[in-house]
């Protein structure tokens, strides 16, 4: 919501994409620009001609240098071509441009789009860089691959701050977490302790915490108990599109990814090109995309009037092909007709649904993050992963247990996360995979690592990787692995 002066043009980069991407990104600019949208336009070319032409990102140098230029883009759905070797472009734009923050309101329209929840109003929040999006994956035994789960500190930071900004903003009451903390108490863990700290900050808001999975069933069957949800990426990438479709349609929805400097703008739906060229494809979710970035580039007034004419067309039963209801809709049209329905009641106000009024969304959400504190950090121990295709876990335990180190000394054996050694069972199935976790009475330096590496070496068996057992102001900061 950057304030720009309504006399001077606010830059956007625009991309047609792939598939319905032309119709329906010509649909929405011809409704956004009819409704006042003061816009200088520069379009640029990604997806798929891009990926063909031997680019495997999908988007052109080029092209970045608009983004980086504009700060705002506005994207149509793109395709992928099939096979391996093509990067997926949302995950390299989001990284690439710092777009921490996925917003994606989820409302219905009842009675004028059909759905199970008629009084469903809610926005997910998902942060957009970390977590097993992060890609880091290896395949490290014959037998097993590993992706690695990242979350960071300010990264959660980040978009715990954000969330309760935006519920503040914007009107929201509760801001709700969704983790899987009881499981990954490190990761997760982090995710919600940050939530707490932060929601200390906000009295002015009613805060809880849910396990993700009782937390999607609730917002299955009773979404109109929440208000704003923030998660993780993946649990909020799956989750906004279960909101989305519980809503009445995923193709109603519109997304923003918000960076710290550069914001990008989408319907949250794919290229559908089996539509494609046809008069069909319904621009709605494009269209609520293009809400939020009017709102964002200070635009208010314009997304006000946009959002206002589209519900009062939904409400006049004007629909595309999607969402068209014998009894309920009365015309049914295509990409083109659909948008000047809307162009016609630009200025006008729905009766029954409720007028959206972005009075409140004066200034964009700034988030600062609280500065680093120090802590004393020690090694006290190592966890050296093996690949063993013997699956006699005692065994292995006894050529383990016959390595002599002064420093470190083994504590336990798990497969697949499961203490095998000593005392395992022999109705745990195991793979080629071992974890051997070797612990010290007080911290040790890397070059003892080294030597138990240097042994462990010695001794026949195959090191895949290592990771180091770290002790932060005395207090342990790996899982307990059953207690070892």
């Amino acid at each position: 919501m950057a304030h720009e002066s309504q006399q001077t043009a606010t830059p956007i980069t625009v991309a047609y994409g792939d598939g319905i991407g032309p119709e329906i990104m010509q649909a929405t600019l011809d409704i956004i620009k009819a409704a006042g949208a003061n816009l200088a336009i520069e379009v640029i070319e990604i997806g798929e001609k891009v990926y063909l032409s031997g680019n495997s990102a999908g988007i052109a140098p080029e092209a970045w240098e608009s983004l980086r230029r504009t700060k705002v883009f506005l994207k149509a759905p793109i395709t992928t071509p099939q096979g391996g070797g093509f990067k997926s472009l949302n995950v390299t734009t989001r990284k690439m441009l710092g777009l921490y923050s996925n917003v994606r309101p989820c409302v219905s329209y009842h009675p004028f789009v059909a759905t199970k929840h008629p009084v469903m109003d809610v926005v997910i929040i998902r942060e957009n860089e970390e977590d097993l999006y992060a890609g880091i994956e290896h395949q490290q035994t014959p037998e097993v691959v590993q992706c690695l789960k990242l979350i960071t500190r300010p990264g959660t930071e980040k978009i715990i701050r954000y969330a309760f900004e935006y519920a503040r903003q914007y009107g929201r009451k509760k801001v709700t977490c969704f983790t899987k903390d009881n499981i990954m108490k490190q990761t997760d863990g982090l995710f919600h302790k940050v939530f707490d700290e932060i929601g200390e900050e906000y009295p002015d808001l009613e805060k809880e915490h849910w396990i993700v999975d009782i937390g999607a069933a609730k917002l299955a069957d009773t979404p109109e108990n929440f208000d704003l949800i923030v998660m993780p990426n993946l649990y909020g990438d799956i989750l906004s599109d279960v909101a989305a479709q519980i809503t009445g349609s995923v193709g109603l929805a519109g997304s923003a990814n918000i960076g710290a400097e550069v914001a990008m703008f989408e319907a949250i739906h794919g290229s559908a090109p089996r539509r494609a060229g046809q008069n069909l494809a319904n621009p709605s979710g494009l269209l609520l995309g293009a809400v939020q970035m009017l709102v964002h580039i200070g635009q208010s007034d314009v997304a006000e009037k946009v959002h206002n004419a589209w519900l009062k067309t939904l409400e006049d039963g004007v629909h595309t092909y999607d969402i068209f209801q014998e009894g309920v809709s009365k015309e049914k049209v295509g990409t083109r007709e659909f948008a000047q329905a809307v162009i016609a009641r630009v200025g006008q106000t729905p009766a029954q649904l409720k007028t959206v009024s972005y009075a409140q969304a004066k200034e964009t959400i700034k988030v600062t993050l609280k500065p680093a504190v120090p802590v004393k950090m020690e090694t006290i121990g190592v966890d050296v992963f093996l690949y063993c295709d013997d699956r006699d876990a005692n065994k292995l335990g006894k050529r383990v247990e016959a390595i002599k180190n002064d420093a470190l000394k083994l504590t336990m054996i798990t497969n697949r996360g499961v203490k095998v050694y000593p005392d395992g069972i022999s109705e745990t199935f195991c793979t080629d995979h071992w974890r051997c976790r070797f612990k010290a009475d007080k911290a040790v330096s890397y070059n003892e690592i080294i030597k138990l590496l240097s042994q462990v070496t010695e001794a026949g068996l195959d090191i895949i990787k290592t990771e180091n057992l770290c002790r932060f102001d005395g207090v342990d900061m790996f899982s307990a692995g059953q207690g070892a």
